[in-house]
């Protein structure tokens, strides 16, 4: 089978296909025959990262082929998503059961990429807000595959006000076409419910808001923590890291709220699993829609992560086996 790996950390071009045999599953686990895998931005910050190299994982689709010992629920011919630790994106991939869950009838893997560990991400960012309706929020990295749901979900959960805070993306040359400028992004963003759009250079962000979910960190903590209104909240679930200066909570009584969904999923999977049973409902009643922006081919993930670096991208990028 063909998959994608690099041994050194660096750009894109690292990254490099190569034929390796099918792996076999190990107790608890199923074989899955990918037929979708997600690009996520943790994925291509730990490629740059000075450090041995890492399976690319991530969210897969596809069908169940055979299944290690101990496994009950799913048989060969089964269609599930997961989030894989180990090599994602290839051919086959090891999923482990326990991170598996059912693609319904009717839905595509690309569907599934798109909806459910980024909108399990999501769902889960915004339950750690609180939000109340008629409340303001502000997504950061709103045109991602993570923030464009949350938008979405923010909305259907009666925020008055939802703001998208972004990028300029620009996608370099032979990756993908199309707009993906700060004109792109805000017609994609509005097409998708929010009120307002605002780039991370801006000088101001508007008027405050009650609660910001940030997918980016680093810098941008700051200006989010100084868009929040009295008694606002930051939900921080980005892998970018930055601090946040305790006297600027203090004078507005502000707080911070971390969000992992790896600590949801191990230590409690029946929130786990009904946030992933409302998604799918959401999606079939038409109420959440999971935008793709670009798919590739496994010998074209350079030109995946490339978009993905650039911030270019409207909605999820997807490798297609």
């Amino acid at each position: 089978m063909r998959r994608v790996r690099y041994e050194h950390s660096g750009g894109p071009d690292v990254l490099f296909t190569e034929d390796v045999p099918v792996p076999v599953p190990e107790p608890g686990e199923l074989l899955v025959r990918v037929e979708a895998a997600g690009v996520t931005l943790p994925v291509v910050r730990k490629v740059r990262e000075p450090r041995d190299p890492i399976p690319l994982g991530g969210e897969i689709a596809g069908e169940v082929v055979s299944t290690g010992d101990g496994v009950s629920g799913y048989a060969p011919g089964d269609r599930v998503t997961g989030l894989c630790f180990g090599h994602g994106y290839a051919e086959f991939a090891l999923l482990r059961s326990e991170m598996a869950s059912p693609v319904p009838d009717g839905a595509s893997a690309v569907d599934a990429v798109a909806l459910v560990r980024s909108g399990l991400v999501a769902y889960g960012a915004l339950d750690a807000a609180r939000p109340a309706r008629g409340e303001a929020a502000l997504i950061t990295a709103a045109a991602s595959g993570v923030g464009h749901l949350a938008l979405q979900l923010a909305k259907s959960r009666g925020a008055s006000r939802v703001v998208g805070a972004v990028s300029v993306g620009a996608v370099p040359v032979g990756a993908v076409p199309g707009d993906t400028t700060g004109s792109g992004k805000v017609d994609f963003l509005r097409s998708l419910g929010a009120d307002e759009v605002i780039t991370y250079d801006e000088e101001t962000w508007g008027e405050p808001v009650d609660y910001v979910l940030d997918a980016v960190g680093g810098e941008l903590l700051t200006p989010a923590v100084r868009a929040l209104a009295p008694h606002g909240r930051l939900v921080a679930y980005s892998s970018g890291g930055g601090t946040v200066q305790a006297y600027d909570l203090l004078v507005g009584a502000k707080s911070v709220t971390g969000f992992q969904m790896a600590l949801i999923a191990s230590g409690r999977p029946e929130v786990y699993e009904r946030w992933r049973r409302e998604l799918w409902r959401l999606f079939t009643t038409g109420a959440l829609r999971p935008a793709v922006h670009a798919e590739f081919a496994l010998e074209d993930a350079a030109k995946a992560h490339a978009v993905i670096e650039a911030r270019g991208n409207l909605g999820k990028v997807v490798l297609i086996p």
